[in-house]
């Protein structure tokens, strides 16, 4: 039990919040690469992120994994994203931190989200029974230079905005 709620029933919880916080992440960068800021997507974004890596920490620890590690830096990476946004509100640097922190708070949940997959889905896991396989490693590649690609583009263009 977790906070009340069987373990499969907080796991459902924890992968609607994780998916939300995906779709509207994935929104809110298109926004920035069309030069806006979609407030309320934004905000959903950063909400639902949040609580993904939160609700991350409360499932039973099983010492330093790299699921944790990757939820430890997603909220440093959130913090310095809402400092930005909601303190600095986007002035001078503030902008590009902005931009940067969200997208790799968006990229960690979507490399986990693909990991998810490889893992769960029978004809992924068939392809790449480990994350060790060569097709899993190529597809996190792929996604990351996706990332990669997005974020400059958006940098460059929220910058202009």
């Amino acid at each position: 039990m977790i906070l009340g709620l069987s373990t499969s029933m907080f796991t459902l919880l924890h992968v609607i919040i994780s998916l939300v916080g995906i779709s509207a992440g994935l929104i809110a960068l298109l926004g920035l690469l069309g030069g806006k800021l979609y407030r309320g997507l934004t905000a959903l974004f950063l909400i639902t992120t949040v609580l993904t890596s939160v609700t991350g920490f409360l499932f039973p620890f099983h010492g330093m994994t790299p699921g944790v590690i990757l939820g430890i830096l997603s909220i440093l990476v959130l913090v310095l994203a809402i400092v930005a946004l909601y303190v600095g509100k986007l002035a001078g640097a503030w902008r590009g931190t902005y931009v940067i922190t969200s997208s790799l708070a968006l990229y960690f949940n979507f490399f986990v989200l693909v990991a998810q997959a490889f893992a769960k889905i029978p004809a992924l896991k068939s392809i790449a029974p480990t994350q060790a396989s060569p097709v899993f490693g190529i597809t996190q590649l792929v996604v990351l230079v996706i990332f990669i690609v997005l974020t400059i583009r958006a940098f460059k263009k929220f910058q202009d905005a």
